[in-house]
C-alpha cells in the first residue's frame, strides 16, 4: 500500500476529478484517496489528491490560492459558460477595442461579488444546481465574494466569419479557492457588451504546488509518486516544532500553549521531524484540528 500524503496529477482533458481519482485509487491500491478541489471535464492541470492520511488534509489544501491559464471567447454566450455548453446568442466584437478589454478585466480584479454558473455543483435546496440546469431548470444562486489578484492578459486575436468578428483572450488568472472562471468569462463578455465564455483552461498551480510538479497519470502508472506528508504539511502551512511532551498531548487531542504563529492552519510537528497534527490558535491555547500521529 501507498504511503501516506499527496499525488500531483496533470489532469487531462475529458476527464472527470471523480474518474482522477478511481485511476489513482487502483494505482495506489488504496480506496483512501480524495481531491483537493475538481476541476471541469474540459479544464487540465493541477489536480491535488490526498492518500490514506493524506486525506485529511485536503479541506485545508483546497482552500489555498489557484493559478489557471485561460482561453476567453467573447462575442458568444454557452450554457454553460464555458465551450461544453450549447451555443447561445452571438453578438459582432468588432468594435471591442483591446483597451476596452484590458478595462474590463481591471474591473474583475480585485475582491469581487461572483454569481456561480448555473451548470455548477453548489447546492440549492439540498439539489445541485447542475442537475436543475441538466433538467430544464434555473436556480437563483447568490452571489459570492471572491478575491482574484491577477488577471493578467497574455494576447488578444480576432477572427471574423459572416456572423461577425470573435475576440479570443489568452489570460493568466490568480485567485482565491471558490473563484469559478468560467463565471469570469460569462461577466467580462457581458460588461463588453458582447457575451463570452471560456474555451480552454489549465490549473497550474494550487497553493505550493505547480504544474512542474503534476505527472501525467501514465507517468504515475510508470511510478507512482507521492509527496510524503511531512513534506506536504511543511510546504503549505506555517511550522511549530513542539517538545515530547507537547506532542503527546497533541496526539491525544489536548490543547496547548500557543506558539504565536497567527491563526492557522498551523502544522505541528514532533521532536523527530514527523508531522502531528494540523492545529488552529485560539487566545491563550493552540487546539489541534487534524491530528495524523497514533496516540501512544
Amino acid at each position: 500500500m501507498t504511503d501516506s500524503g499527496v499525488v500531483i496529477v496533470d489532469k487531462p482533458a475529458d476527464w472527470t476529478s471523480h474518474d482522477v481519482v478511481g485511476r489513482v485509487r487502483r494505482l495506489a491500491r488504496t480506496r483512501r484517496v480524495g481531491h483537493a478541489g475538481t476541476l471541469d471535464p474540459m479544464a487540465t492541470g493541477v489536480l491535488v489528491l490526498g492518500i490514506e492520511k493524506g486525506t485529511k488534509l485536503l479541506g485545508h489544501l483546497a482552500l489555498t490560492e489557484k493559478v489557471y491559464e485561460a482561453t476567453i471567447r467573447l462575442g458568444l454566450t454557452t450554457t454553460t459558460d464555458d465551450a461544453e455548453g450549447e451555443p447561445g446568442v452571438r453578438a459582432d466584437a468588432a468594435a471591442v477595442g483591446d483597451d476596452a478589454v484590458r478595462i474590463g478585466t481591471a474591473a474583475l480584479t480585485g475582491t469581487i461579488q461572483q454569481i456561480p454558473p448555473q451548470v455548477s455543483a453548489i447546492k440549492v435546496n439540498g439539489v445541485r444546481a447542475y442537475k436543475t440546469a441538466r433538467a430544464g431548470g434555473e436556480v437563483e444562486l447568490k452571489a459570492r465574494t471572491v478575491t482574484v489578484t491577477e488577471f493578467a492578459i497574455g494576447g488578444i486575436r480576432r477572427t471574423a466569419d459572416a456572423e461577425g468578428t470573435l475576440i479570443d483572450i489568452d489570460a493568466r488568472i490568480t485567485c482565491s479557492s471558490g473563484t469559478y472562471i468560467r463565471a469570469l468569462a460569462r461577466d467580462l463578455g457581458a460588461a463588453l457588451g458582447v457575451g463570452g465564455h471560456l474555451t480552454a483552461l489549465r490549473r497550474t498551480r494550487v497553493g505550493p504546488y505547480d504544474i512542474s510538479q503534476a505527472r501525467t497519470l501514465d507517468r504515475l502508472a510508470e511510478e507512482f509518486i507521492t509527496v510524503p506528508l511531512d513534506r506536504v504539511v511543511a510546504e503549505a502551512f506555517p511550522v511549530r516544532v513542539l517538545s515530547a511532551d507537547e506532542a503527546r498531548k497533541v496526539a491525544h487531542g489536548n490543547r496547548i500553549a500557543p506558539g504565536g504563529l497567527g491563526p492557522g492552519p498551523i502544522g505541528l510537528f514532533g521532536p523527530d521531524g514527523a508531522v502531528v497534527a494540523l492545529a488552529e490558535e485560539r487566545p491563550g491555547y493552540s487546539k489541534p484540528t487534524v491530528v495524523f500521529a497514533p496516540a501512544g
